[in-house]
C-alpha cells in the first residue's frame, strides 16, 4: 500500500531533525517576540509604534538564540521525549542568548527597542518553545496508548525500589508505552511520596495484598544496587503473586557496559542466587596483568572465553588464544575484537593433547601467564566410552602444558579446576583431581614456574549445564527432568567466577589450590521449579520428573575432602586448600603410561587404574 503524502513528509523532517527544529524554534522566537510586544505596548500599539530596524533586530536575536541552541545540543532532543531536563536546557538557551541579546541592543543604541521587550522576550521565548514540546509529547503518548489499547489492555507495571533506578527507568519505559501503576519500597520514609508523577504505595509486603496488584500486568524490580540477599527476598515476592516479573540490569551489567538502566529484561538463574557481586583487587590485578602476555587454553569455552573478556580488562599487551574448536575460536575472537577493538589477539587451533603444538606456541609468544581451562566436563559423556580420551585431554593435557610452560619461562600457570575433584565418583572428576596432582608435580619440579589451581562448582549458563537444559524444556512445554528430588550443587555466575581465578592467580604462590566460596548449595528441583514459576507455567503445566542418578553422579558435591583443611586469604571469597599426602615417586611415571596405553582404553581397566593413581576415586555405577 503506497504511504500518505504526509507520512513521506513526516519522514523526510526526522531525516532532517535538527534543522526542523531550528527552523520551528526560529518561529516560535519570532511568536514569542511579537507576543512580547503585544504585551508590553497593547493592542492598539503593538504593530505599529516599531521602530523601522525592528525587523533587523529580530533577525538578529533569532541568529544568537539558534546559536547559543546549537551550542547546548537542543536540536538533537526529540520533541517525543521532552523531559524535565530538555526544559531546564531551554531556560539556559533563553537565558545566555535574551542577555546576549540585550546587551548588543544597548550597545549599539537601538533606544527604539523597549527595555521591557528585551527583559521579557526570554521568558515568553521559553514558555513558547516549552508549550510546544509538551503538547507534542502529550500527543506522541496519546497516540501509543491508543495503539497499545489503552492502559486496561497495555502493559501496566508496579516497579519494586523506588530509588534512583527506578526514577530513570519510569523516564525510559513510558516512552515504550507502558503506564506505571505505582511503586513499592521498604524505605518507610519514602511512602506517600511521588517519583516521576508516581505515588509509594508502600512496602514490598503489600505484594500480599490481591488489591495491590488490581489491572497490574508487570512486576518490574528496580534495585540493581542492593544486595544479593535483598534482590533475592524481592524475587521470591514477586515470583509468588504469579505474574510475570522483570528486572533492571545488575550494577556489574551497568558498570561494564552491557545494558542500560532502562532496558528492562527477563529475571535469569542467576538472578535468583541471592550472591554479592566479587570485590576484586583492581590494583593487584592490574599489576598481575597489564602489559604482559597472556595465554589461554580452551579460550573458546564458557569460562575460557569469560577469562578472556576479563583479562582483557585490564590492558594485557596481547591475549593468545587457543581452542580446539574453529567454531568456538572464532565466536570469542568476534566478541573480543567488538569489545576491545585494540587489544592485539593471536587466534591459534589448537589441541593441548599434542606436547609440539604447545611448545612451538609458547616460543613463539612466551606468555607470561596462562590460564589453563581446555577440559572436557560433561560427567555422563566421559564415564564410558570417552574415559579415555578424557584423562588424555583433562590429565594428559595439563601435564603437557604445565611442562610446555616451564620449558618457555611463564611465570604463572593456573589450572581451573572443579568441586567434582574431590572424592571423585566419576572419571570426569578423577581426572581433575589428577590434574591438580600434576600442578602440585610441577610445582615442585619447575621453581621458575608458580603453579595453581582454582577449584570451583557449577557455573551457570555454561555449556552442559543444567540451566540451558532446563530453558529448553521449559520452551517445548516440558516436562523438566531432575535426577533426584535431593540432589544439591553449589553454583556460581561465569563471570563471578573468572573474576575469582584472576584474584586468586594474583594471590598464589606455586603450588596452592585455591576453593571459591559457592554459598550455599542449591537444591536443584527448587531452581527446576522457579524457573517454571519465571516462565508463567505452573508444575501442573509443566511438571517435574526425576530421572534418578546418572552412573557417577553424586547427590551433593564436597569443596574439600574430609582429610583436607582449608585457610583464609586476604579475599574473602577465596580459602587456600591444605591437600594432604604428596606424590608417591612414581605417580607421573604411571599416569604418562595409562595416557599412552590404548590397550586400557576399556571403561572398565581404565577407572581401574585411575583408581590406583587417585586413590580417593570411587567409581559409582
Amino acid at each position: 500500500m503506497p504511504r500518505h503524502p504526509l507520512n513521506r513528509f513526516v519522514d523526510l523532517l526526522r531525516l532532517r531533525r535538527q534543522a526542523t527544529v531550528l527552523l520551528l524554534d526560529a518561529l516560535l522566537i519570532i511568536l514569542a517576540w511579537h507576543a512580547t510586544y503585544l504585551f508590553r505596548l497593547g493592542v492598539e500599539r503593538w504593530l505599529h509604534e516599531r521602530p523601522a530596524y525592528d525587523g533587523v533586530v529580530l533577525l538578529g536575536v533569532v541568529a544568537v538564540y539558534s546559536a547559543v541552541s546549537w551550542a547546548l545540543g537542543v536540536p538533537r532532543a526529540p520533541w517525543r521525549y521532552t523531559s524535565f531536563n530538555e526544559i531546564t536546557r531551554l531556560g539556559w538557551v533563553c537565558l545566555g542568548a535574551g542577555l546576549a541579546s540585550a546587551v548588543v541592543v544597548l550597545m549599539a543604541q537601538l533606544v527604539e527597542i523597549p527595555r521591557a521587550v528585551l527583559a521579557l522576550h526570554p521568558v515568553f521565548a521559553l514558555i513558547t518553545m516549552s508549550l510546544a514540546r509538551t503538547l507534542v509529547r502529550m500527543a506522541s503518548e496519546h497516540a501509543r496508548a491508543r495503539r497499545a489499547g489503552g492502559d486496561v489492555a497495555g502493559q501496566r507495571a508496579l516497579i519494586l525500589g523506588a530509588g534512583a533506578a527506578a526514577k530513570l527507568l519510569i523516564a525510559g519505559i513510558q516512552h515504550r508505552g507502558w503506564v506505571v501503576a505505582g511503586l513499592l519500597d521498604d524505605d518507610a520514609r519514602k511512602h506517600g511520596t511521588r517519583m516521576a508523577g508516581v505515588t509509594v504505595w508502600g512496602g514490598l509486603e503489600r505484594l500480599q495484598d490481591p488489591a495491590t496488584l488490581e489491572d497490574v500486568t508487570h512486576l518490574i524490580l528496580a534495585m540493581p544496587s542492593a544486595s544479593g540477599a535483598q534482590r533475592k527476598r524481592a524475587f521470591d515476592m514477586a515470583v509468588a503473586t504469579g505474574l510475570p516479573v522483570l528486572t533492571v540490569p545488575t550494577a556489574d551489567e551497568l558498570r561494564e557496559g552491557r545494558s542500560r538502566i532502562d532496558r528492562v529484561r527477563d529475571i535469569e538463574p542467576e538472578d535468583l542466587l541471592g550472591r554479592e557481586s566479587v570485590k576484586l583487587d583492581e590494583t593487584a590485578l592490574s599489576t598481575l596483568i597489564s602489559g604482559q602476555t597472556v595465554m589461554v587454553t580452551g579460550a573458546g569455552g564458557s569460562i575460557g572465553s569469560e577469562l578472556c573478556r576479563q583479562i582483557a580488562r585490564f590492558g594485557p599487551s596481547r591475549l593468545v588464544l587457543f581452542e580446539l574448536s574453529e567454531f568456538a575460536l572464532y565466536g570469542v575472537e568476534q566478541d573480543l575484537s567488538e569489545r576491545f577493538p585494540h587489544l592485539p589477539l593471536v587466534k591459534l587451533v589448537g589441541d593441548v593433547k599434542n606436547i609440539e603444538e604447545l611448545r612451538r606456541v609458547m616460543a613463539q609468544h612466551h606468555p607470561d601467564l596462562l590460564f589453563h581451562a581446555a577440559a572436557y566436563k560433561h560427567v555422563p559423556l566421559m564415564e564410558d566410552d570417552n574415559a579415555w580420551i578424557a584423562l588424555r585431554n583433562n590429565t594428559l593435557g595439563t601435564y603437557q602444558a604445565a611442562q610446555a610452560a616451564a620449558e618457555c619461562g611463564v611465570k604463572r600457570f593456573v589450572l581451573i579446576s572443579t568441586d567434582k575433584a574431590v572424592n571423585p565418583t566419576n572419571v570426569m572428576g578423577a581426572t581433575k583431581r589428577a590434574a591438580e596432582m600434576v600442578v602440585s608435580h610441577w610445582a615442585a619440579k619447575a621453581p621458575g614456574t608458580r603453579y595453581m589451581a582454582v577449584r570451583f562448582g557449577n557455573v551457570l549458563g555454561s555449556s552442559g549445564s543444567v540451566i540451558p537444559k532446563f530453558k529448553d524444556q521449559i520452551a517445548k512445554g516440558g516436562p523438566v527432568t531432575v535426577t533426584h528430588p535431593d540432589i544439591t550443587r553449589y553454583f556460581m555466575t561465569i563471570p563471578e567466577a573468572a573474576q575469582l581465578v584472576l584474584q586468586a592467580a594474583a594471590l598464589a604462590e606455586s603450588g596452592q589450590v585455591f576453593v571459591m566460596d559457592m554459598g550455599k548449595a542449591v537444591r536443584i528441583a527448587d531452581l527446576a521449579r522457579e524457573m517454571i514459576q519465571l516462565s508463567g507455567h505452573t508444575e501442573a503445566e509443566i511438571p517435574i520428573v526425576f530421572s534418578g542418578l546418572r552412573p557417577g553422579e553424586k547427590l551433593y558435591e564436597e569443596l574439600l575432602a574430609d582429610a583436607d583443611t582449608s585457610l583464609p586469604t586476604p579475599h574473602p571469597r577465596l580459602r587456600l586448600a591444605q591437600l594432604r599426602g604428596e606424590l608417591p615417586h612414581d605417580w607421573i611415571e604411571r599416569l604418562l603410561a595409562l595416557a599412552h596405553d590404548e590397550l586400557a582404553s576399556t571403561p572398565s581397566t581404565l577407572r581401574q587404574r585411575l583408581h590406583a593413581l587417585v586413590p580417593e576415586y570411587q567409581a559409582r555405577n
